[in-house]
């Protein structure tokens, strides 16, 4: 079993803030699988199911809010027995420019405090990673700049990296990291 965590923050007014851009890929998602989500309180998360590649897909968005990701990601790997080798984990990136997105195997949380909630819980920084830019930054602080919404001319190649990446983690899955990495990064 494989899983895919997007990051963001629950409630109406966080939807089309740059910091959901992890909830958004997810969303996508569950859309090209006709996946509806359904909260699991108990595992602090909305979750949804799918095959890919013949393969159980669970994807969780946390409700804990971005700073306590971790706590989420812990208890759904814990309940289902997930090893931080299937994991991947969908989240925004302020250093990279809104149109673009990385994967990564590994490394550091870059200032990101909901990856570091998770590299915190599950005690290590050895999981799949795609980030989407959301930038380049305005000139305000950077906890102002995540949770402002997308102007409406960024729309467009909003719309563009979000299928962008649907497609890339499928790639992922289907291809490994080292493959996802030559095609999208």
């Amino acid at each position: 079993m494989k899983l895919i965590a997007g990051l963001g923050n629950v409630g109406a007014k966080y939807v089309f803030t740059r910091h959901n851009a992890g909830f958004m890929v997810c969303d996508k998602l569950a859309l090209n699988h006709s996946s509806d989500f359904r909260e699991e309180s108990k595992l602090k998360c909305l979750m949804t199911r799918f095959k890919l590649n013949d393969e159980d897909v669970l994807m969780i968005k946390p409700t804990t809010y971005m700073n306590l990701s971790g706590e989420a990601v812990q208890l759904v790997m814990n309940y289902y027995k997930i090893s931080s080798d299937d994991i991947i984990v969908i989240y925004d990136d302020l250093s990279l420019n809104l149109g673009t997105m990385r994967f990564r195997n590994k490394g550091s949380d870059g200032g990101h405090n909901g990856i570091k909630s998770i590299i915190k819980s599950i005690s290590t920084d050895k999981f799949a990673r795609l980030k989407i830019g959301i930038g380049p930054q305005t000139p305000v602080p950077s906890e102002v700049f995540v949770l402002q919404n997308f102007e409406k001319a960024e729309t467009e190649t909003l719309s563009e990296v979000l299928n962008k990446a649907t497609e890339a983690v499928e790639f992922y899955f289907a291809n490994g990291i080292e493959e996802a990495q030559n095609k999208f990064n």
